[in-house]
């Protein structure tokens, strides 16, 4: 009898061991959450969507995603290491890369269609009237080649105006204030322009393929965690997908998430970018391809002097993640 209880004892003693060490083993290899930050566009929305269904979590990958609405301040954030991954305009991308060449776009989330706005006070009615006005515009990112773009088609230069720096919730009120004449803005900050009586004057429908929104990670986590960057891919084209066949619970989710009314939130003048659609964005030779954007961007910012290099801009896109996503 002493012997089976010894052995008895021998044997929970080993099982509790091996329990002991497996779960050691498993809080010490478990992997932090991929820290992501997005901002106020509404195509940076569907990872929310992606949380609140678990479609992260199904593909084994734990996401903590920041919502901040001060572009600038996250960027430097996203700098310094605090985040993995952060959402960015194309362009704001290019001139973040000059400062931080370690850092690779790895999946394009939307294209602006008509969502990106210029609002103007009343007596500005055509782009022709912004001679000598101030225009506000976010300096040294997309936004100031979407408003130079603008300014061509009425045959003037960011010489004829004079550019102020200003976020794009910022707009409203700057305009009822007078500290602007026009800026670049969008929803839901475009109602409470209009609200306050300014007018659209100018949207990125008549700027195809200029402003596309991307995932940017930093090299390190690219080298040291793939999968979950592939996981991420694969749960944010899921969301992106869903969001588009079920708008009105997506609005749902959105709105909850964020205490933004659903009715302020419209997938109109975005096109939420597919999975097929990236792998034709990725390729350098279509035409329409991110790198042709990118030179756009990369010449502007060169010329403007707001960077004296680039790394090589084809050192800046990593399509791996969109090989296998399914």
């Amino acid at each position: 009898m002493l012997k089976i209880f010894k052995y008895l004892s021998i044997c929970l003693i080993s099982a509790w061991l091996l329990f002991a060490c497996h779960h050691s083993a498993s809080k010490e290899f478990k992997r932090p959450p991929l820290k992501v930050q997005f901002g106020s566009f509404v195509g940076e929305y569907p990872g929310l969507i992606a949380q609140e269904k678990g479609l992260f979590k199904a593909q084994g990958v734990d996401v903590e995603l920041i919502y901040k609405r001060h572009t600038k301040l996250e960027q430097a954030n996203f700098s310094a290491g605090k985040y993995d991954g952060i959402s960015l305009s194309l362009g704001s991308f290019i001139i973040l890369s000059a400062t931080n060449p370690d850092i690779q776009g790895v999946m394009v989330i939307d294209e602006s269609t008509g969502a990106d706005v210029v609002v103007a006070q009343s007596q500005i009615q055509t782009i022709a009237d912004l001679k000598g006005k101030k225009l506000g515009v976010n300096l040294g990112g997309f936004s100031e080649v979407f408003g130079t773009e603008m300014l061509k088609t009425g045959k003037l230069t960011s010489d004829d105006v004079k550019l102020v720096q200003a976020e794009a919730l910022e707009i409203p009120q700057h305009l009822k204030n007078n500290v602007i004449q026009a800026g670049h803005t969008w929803q839901p900050h475009v109602s409470k322009a209009i609200k306050l009586g300014e007018h659209i004057l100018f949207t990125s429908k008549q700027t195809p393929g200029l402003i596309l929104d991307m995932i940017i990670f930093r090299q390190d986590i690219i080298r040291d965690r793939p999968e979950d960057i592939r996981g991420f891919v694969r749960g944010w084209l899921q969301a992106s997908n869903y969001w588009k066949a079920n708008i009105q619970e997506g609005n749902a989710i959105i709105s909850k998430a964020l205490k933004i009314p659903s009715n302020k939130l419209s997938l109109e003048g975005v096109s939420l970018t597919d999975l097929a659609e990236n792998k034709k964005l990725f390729q350098s030779s279509n035409p329409n391809s991110i790198y042709k954007t990118a030179e756009i961007y990369a010449d502007f910012f060169i010329r403007s002097g707001n960077v004296t290099r680039l790394p090589e801009l084809k050192n800046l896109f990593n399509s791996s993640f969109l090989q296998n996503p399914s």
